[in-house]
């Protein structure tokens, strides 16, 4: 997931220097750094502050200014993360430098300091708003910059979605409105583009130190889109490692010191809850667990991906305890028949048995579980899902899609692809083992692996202590179905711990 590569991207920072060194430049070149990134900088001010007040800021001029951006040009930068300016000049001149230069900046406006300190006057945020917001990707604001730059109130959920609309409106093409400034036992972020809108949501932790979150968020944000991630995820990293920097933030001497971000987050409980709504009071019960078979504690192993009952009879004497049933084909009174029949021919043999995306008959015939992509989650009805006792598996490609699963508790996530696939098309790169390696050290989930994985595959698959893999066409598509099953199985119980 980090960055490995020996020649480094380079992402410019634009920002101001904080003497105390927890926020500002200082944060962003360790985080970035971290991040297997190459920080340069142009600094817009000095500032003379420490944990209780700010005794000065001290802007550069334009000329000086100006000069730091021209040296920089040569190092073959395309993300730039900027976070405060000092006055309209250096908001003017940052702005031809992105335009000139087909620069993609990440805007973190800086505009108080928690003390009440104005880094930049009052009188110019109109002029600040309109020169800068269209020619941001993203702006990271906080509730409070968020309230100044659009004069508006963000004191509930619905005044920060009114928001984040109101800075779209006013230019910005996606806004990320951070909660860590508000009080209470939950922190929660709005992003808001055309294209999706959402909540994140961690609980708070009750850490002092916490200085630099705002330049943590948006640098991480910088390097995940030099590291091609989408922006949704982006976004979703960029609070995992926030979450993950103040677990392992400290003290500088007896007083509070900034988060600490060492490394790429991969700590599952670091990511955060993505949802619709800022409501995440709903799906609090978990769903049951697929781990046990006739009172016994038992992997799902090989889990055949297949598309008729007649497959199914086929393979479960064979010893196949997990299977989907992905009909695409059918509907009406046949769809329902074909699922009635996989549903005794599995209770038959005590083989977990998920439907793909019928959840109404998966429920009417009492299915073991239902699996749903992510485009199902929408639509299905879940509670109802929960109630019959069933079990759910969700489909994820990504950071964003993980987010948004484990907001429902499922019984298990699959991740992949982990190859390429011909299966159907997918958007997504391949994770490769070491992606899949990532999400099965990452989740406290059983992780079912999927997506182009063969026989002459399988070994390191399994080696990635992945709790299921999903063979679609390598079982199939072979001439001879039922002995590499049974070659399959035979793998797995030699080198998968249960």
């Amino acid at each position: 997931m980090l960055h490995q590569n020996k020649n480094r991207p380079a992402i410019l920072v634009i920002a101001a220097s904080d003497s105390a060194g927890m926020a500002g430049i200082a944060q962003d070149v360790r985080t970035l750094s971290a991040l297997g990134m190459h920080a340069c900088t142009a600094i817009t001010a000095t500032t003379a502050q420490n944990n209780y007040k700010v005794i000065a800021i001290n802007p550069v001029d334009e000329e000086n200014l100006s000069s730091q951006l021209e040296a920089v040009k040569e190092l073959d930068i395309e993300w730039v993360k900027v976070g405060l300016l000092a006055n309209m000049a250096q908001v003017k001149l940052v702005a031809k430098f992105i335009q000139e230069n087909n620069l993609k900046l990440i805007l973190d406006p800086v505009l108080k300091s928690s003390s009440g300190f104005e880094f930049f006057p009052q009188k110019d945020l109109a002029a600040y708003v309109d020169t800068l917001l269209p020619v941001a990707t993203l702006i990271t604001p906080n509730r409070e910059e968020a309230a100044e730059l659009a004069y508006l109130g963000v004191n509930s959920p619905e005044e920060v979605e009114l928001a984040a609309d109101s800075l779209m409106l006013l230019g910005a093409r996606n806004v990320l409105i951070t909660g860590g400034d508000v009080s209470g036992n939950l922190c929660q972020d709005y992003f808001a583009s055309d294209e999706k809108c959402f909540w994140l949501t961690s609980e708070k932790q009750m850490s002092r130190n916490t200085r630099g979150t705002g330049c943590a968020m948006s640098s991480t944000i910088a390097a995940c889109l030099a590291m091609d991630y989408s922006l949704f995820d982006a976004v979703v990293i960029g609070k995992m490692a926030v979450n993950q920097g103040i677990a392992d933030s400290y003290k500088v001497g007896e007083h509070k010191g900034p988060i600490h971000i060492s490394h790429f987050p991969n700590k599952g409980h670091h990511l955060p809850v993505l949802s619709g709504t800022a409501d995440v009071s709903v799906n609090k019960e978990r769903f049951p667990g697929c781990l046990l078979v006739a009172g016994e504690q038992k992997n799902l192993g090989l889990y055949p991906v297949v598309d008729s009952a007649d497959w199914i009879e086929r393979l479960l004497p064979l010893g196949v305890s997990t299977i989907q049933l992905r009909v695409k084909d059918l509907r009406g009174a046949a769809l329902e028949n074909e699922i009635k029949r996989a549903v005794e021919v599995a209770r038959f043999h005590d083989c977990r048995l998920f439907i793909n995306d019928y959840w109404q008959l998966a429920v009417k015939y009492g299915a073991y579980g239902v699996h749903l992509g992510q485009e199902d989650l929408d639509t299905a009805n879940l509670d109802e899902i929960l109630q019959a006792g069933l079990r759910l598996g969700v489909s994820s490609h990504c950071h964003y899609e993980v987010a948004r699963a484990i907001q429902y508790k499922p019984s298990y996530i699959a991740c992949g692809p982990v190859y390429h696939t011909n299966t159907k098309k997918m958007p997504w790169t391949p994770h490769g083992v070491e992606g899949l390696s990532y999400w099965v050290n990452a989740l406290d989930y059983p992780v079912v692996a999927i997506g182009g994985i063969n026989g002459e595959r399988l070994a390191e698959v399994i080696a990635t202590g992945v709790n299921s893999v999903a063979m679609i066409t390598a079982i199939t598509e072979s001439q001879q179905p039922d002995d590499v099953t049974k070659s399959y199985l035979s793998l797995l119980a030699e080198t998968q711990p249960v």
